[in-house]
């Protein structure tokens, strides 16, 4: 294992952008494997049922189309957006790193552009893989996007607070990825969820109090 950190260390120094489309690729799609164990663990359970049939087999399509996302999105935009927003906070807002400003601006950015982008764009995107056409991926957003959001909004920011200020800016995305791996079953146990009452209640409360201002 330390022969295997000690190598990841040098190609990312010598290939930092391959080597963090290629890990993010193979995280993500190990994630997609725990989710898929995970969402059909919960679905047997809430069904109760343990026939033979219903034995866990590993969609390796699925696995591909999320490895995919790692490769072509995650990877190389998570790359720059944490080179450059680190850049930014240094050189175009003057803010020393490690300071609670520094920190407190990098959990801002991360959470109100990144996050909200990259779940848009991976929640589409599943849903177009899955051969769903544009009007059920709209329906699909509607119904999970602002769920998502609220309970992500209540883990990341506590994630990324430990990762911007203890964590090097190169093993940054690393650190984000390994979370993902919760993050990925999450998001399965998600949309298993459907149309779950607690999800209208979430939404109807955001929006109640939207129009209450």
């Amino acid at each position: 294992m330390l022969k295997l950190w000690k190598w990841y260390q040098n190609t990312l120094v010598v290939h930092p952008v391959k080597t963090q489309v290629i890990s993010s690729g193979v995280i993500w799609g190990v994630g997609d494997i725990a989710a898929q164990f995970i969402t059909h663990s919960t679905a047997k359970t809430l069904s109760h049922t343990h026939h033979e049939d219903k034995e866990f087999k590993i969609s390796w399509r699925r696995v591909v189309i999320t490895s995919l996302f790692g490769f072509g999105f995650v990877g190389p935009f998570g790359h720059f957006w944490y080179e450059g927003m680190d850049r930014f906070i240094k050189s175009g807002l003057k803010l020393q790193p490690n300071t609670v400003r520094f920190v407190a601006t990098k959990v801002a950015m991360d959470g109100l552009i990144f996050g909200p982008l990259d779940l848009l764009v991976f929640l589409s995107y599943m849903g177009y893989s899955s051969g769903k056409n544009s009007l059920q991926v709209k329906e699909d957003l509607k119904r999970d996007f602002l769920p998502a959001f609220i309970l992500q909004g209540a883990a990341w920011p506590v994630l990324q607070i430990a990762n911007f200020r203890y964590i090097p800016l190169r093993y940054q995305l690393l650190y984000v990825n390994i979370f993902c791996l919760v993050d990925s079953a999450f998001l399965s146990w998600l949309e298993q969820q459907q149309d779950a009452s607690w999800k209208h209640f979430l939404v109807s409360s955001i929006t109640s109090k939207g129009q209450d201002r």
